[in-house]
């Protein structure tokens, strides 16, 4: 259980370079409601006792004439803009404003579908293989990879199965085949709606490798991994839209790009 400003939250491990902007700014609101919850409830207790029958038998209609609770009420919205203003809209800003480097971030395209997580990572050289929708066949061709075009021969494509390293930036770009899904790593804190007809970049940077003892039913064969979950009410069987994570670090990472690369075949070599 992580901690933050003396408030138990109960929020999952924090396992991301931005996680605990967020939850600091979490715990924030949590302390301004329960301010606000006090007050308001000291406040609720006042004027039963002060406007009680026995001391006013007789109702007056011109009310209460002080200024207690429009101060009360322009200290509430005043809060309201700092919190927003100082805090949510710079997270916000520094997560949309500027995206990392291609170059050296990892990139990875996910492709949400009833009810399923789809993943390509370019290969070798970079650059992720040309798709086409008229070439998406359920089980077989989920993504609509072109086989014939030589850039995407070594991409790695995975189901419901999300690998990354720790210690790089993650670039994903998100879409969605049919109806609106959110992409949602809690760990990472991170959630985006997927929309069809929109490609959506997201980032982040994982801080922590997976640990052990996170073993989840379902996992690829190490058995450690997190949850990717579907925020979004996507269909009948929302609920089987279930996908896993694993943080490596930078060498187990590089091997499981090298266990599931796929086998591209030697040219022949020319007889003499």
């Amino acid at each position: 259980m992580e901690t933050h400003y003396g408030l138990p939250l109960n929020l999952p491990v924090e396992a991301s370079a931005h996680a605990r902007q967020l939850d600091n700014l979490t715990a924030i609101v949590h302390w301004f409601m329960i301010v606000l919850f006090v007050g308001w409830g000291i406040f609720f207790a006042y004027s039963l006792f002060r406007f009680r029958k026995g001391r006013n038998p007789v109702a007056s209609y011109e009310g209460a004439k002080g200024h207690f609770s429009t101060y009360g009420e322009a200290a509430v919205v005043l809060v309201e803009v700092i919190l927003l203003v100082a805090f949510a809209v710079p997270i916000w800003a520094a997560r949309v404003g500027t995206l990392p480097d291609e170059q050296n971030a990892v990139r990875v395209r996910i492709v949400a579908e009833q009810f399923a997580w789809n993943a390509q990572y370019p290969g070798a050289d970079g650059v992720f293989g040309r798709t086409d929708s008229k070439l998406v066949t359920a089980g077989m061709n989920p993504l609509g990879l072109d086989p014939s075009d030589p850039a995407g021969k070594d991409d790695v494509v995975t189901l419901n199965q999300l690998h990354l390293p720790v210690g790089r930036k993650v670039l994903i770009n998100l879409s969605s085949k049919d109806v609106i899904h959110s992409f949602f790593l809690p760990q990472m804190r991170v959630k985006q709606d997927a929309i069809p007809g929109q490609v959506i970049p997201i980032w982040f940077e994982p801080t922590l490798v997976t640990p052990p003892e996170n073993s989840l039913p379902g996992c690829a064969v190490t058995k450690t991994c997190w949850e990717i979950a579907c925020a979004q009410l996507c269909g009948i069987t929302h609920y089987r839209m279930r996908g896993f994570y694993q943080i490596h670090d930078a060498a187990g990472y590089e091997q499981w790009l090298s266990e599931n690369a796929p086998k591209v075949a030697a040219a022949p070599v020319a007889a003499n």
